[in-house]
């Protein structure tokens, strides 16, 4: 089909590579298809108010090395469950995807790229059926994405978390502290996994996989009798101990994108290792640090090989599908087997196989 106007918005969390995939789709669009381009605001969040900008080669000339999103993102504008504060503090809920779906008729859209995460593309999805001609493109910092090998902002994430530890390496090496990475990784725990044996960590907790507090200070206690008075601690903030739950800093009542808040399990671990060990122990936070900052290589070409796969596919009329990482391709895969489906570590995986081979602690009896 012709291609003659098509729009793109990014939604969910922000992560090094989105600006590439907008520069790649853009690119595509215009050279290969002499198409405009419209960027939707604020993920949603613009289809419901309108809010747009256009795009074209100018205007994404020097975004490819840039962090962050310049179409912007917010994590509550679903427009199937808007959510807004009443005067009094309340939190209203709407289904406002009728007005989301006008919002693409009025722009005469023959195709709406969304990229983002399972929820992102769930909500794709549901426009999809309503009448919206949509291309998936997959970003998650959490590569927690079914059916694509890995997600662009994924490696880059990686790379900042396992920069960290080298450097907690050296100051826990100098000080005989523990030392604790707190990462992000809500359900799973990739990042935290892959950060930390790529950066030596001795200890490594994901939500995946409970974690019982004494397995934990007998690794670090052994460590200390055979020499090694330090120990490296990457969690994830998702990790729970067995029969608990998730640490949150806030209900999701009190939040316009109505999910708790996850954080602190860093410091909740801190506290209980100090009972147990006479040894000084250090949190760090990374954060958002995770989500900043220029993307590494992999990610720019995975995010410009994406862009301009999803452009060719609407080209083909192929609405409904993702473009996914199969390596070395690029292929189509349909949203309706992915959407909303969250990608865990599975206790099997040849990673945590590997970690514990080469001595690595996941909290369990296994050392």
């Amino acid at each position: 089909m012709t291609l003659k106007r098509v729009g793109i918005l990014t939604g969910g969390g922000d992560c090094s590579g989105l600006n590439a995939v907008i520069r790649a789709v853009t690119r595509a669009a215009v050279i290969q298809h002499g198409a405009q381009v419209v960027g939707i605001q604020n993920g949603f969040d613009g289809l419901v108010t309108g809010r747009t900008m256009t795009l074209d080669t100018a205007v994404t000339r020097d975004i490819l090395t840039l962090g962050g999103t310049i179409l912007g993102t917010t994590n509550k504008g679903n427009p199937f469950a808007y959510r807004e504060l009443n005067e009094d503090g309340t939190i209203r809920v709407s289904d406002l995807s009728d007005k989301a779906v006008q919002t693409v008729r009025e722009l005469g859209l023959d195709c709406l790229f969304v990229v983002g995460g399972e929820g992102t593309l769930e909500i794709g999805y549901k426009l999809q059926q309503k009448g919206v001609p949509m291309i998936g493109i997959p970003k998650t910092i959490d590569n927690d994405l079914e059916g694509t090998d890995y997600t662009f902002g994924f490696q880059t994430a990686v790379q900042v978390a396992c920069d960290a530890l080298d450097r907690l390496h050296t100051t826990g090496r100098s000080h005989h502290r523990v030392m604790l990475l707190e990462v992000m990784g809500r359900t799973a725990g990739w990042i935290a996994l892959e950060a930390g044996i790529a950066g030596g960590a001795h200890i490594i907790l994901i939500p995946e996989i409970p974690y019982d507090i004494r397995h934990v200070v007998r690794k670090i206690t052994l460590r200390a009798q055979g020499g090694s008075p330090f120990t490296i601690v990457m969690v994830a903030e998702g990790a729970v101990a067995v029969g608990g739950s998730a640490i949150t800093q806030e209900a999701a009542t009190t939040r316009l994108q109505g999910v708790p808040q996850l954080g602190g399990v860093g410091n909740y671990l801190a506290g209980l290792i100090k009972q147990e060990i006479d040894l000084e122990v250090r949190t760090t936070v990374l954060g958002h640090i995770q989500r900043g900052g220029s993307p590494c290589a992999f990610d720019r070409v995975l995010g410009t090989r994406l862009g301009a796969a999803a452009v060719k596919a609407a080209a083909e009329g192929k609405f409904g599908h993702m473009v996914a990482l199969r390596t070395p391709d690029i292929v189509l895969v349909p949203i309706a087997e992915l959407a909303g489906v969250v990608r865990t570590v599975p206790p099997t995986s040849q990673l945590i196989e590997a970690a514990e081979a080469i001595g690595i602690n996941m909290g369990r009896a296994r050392m």
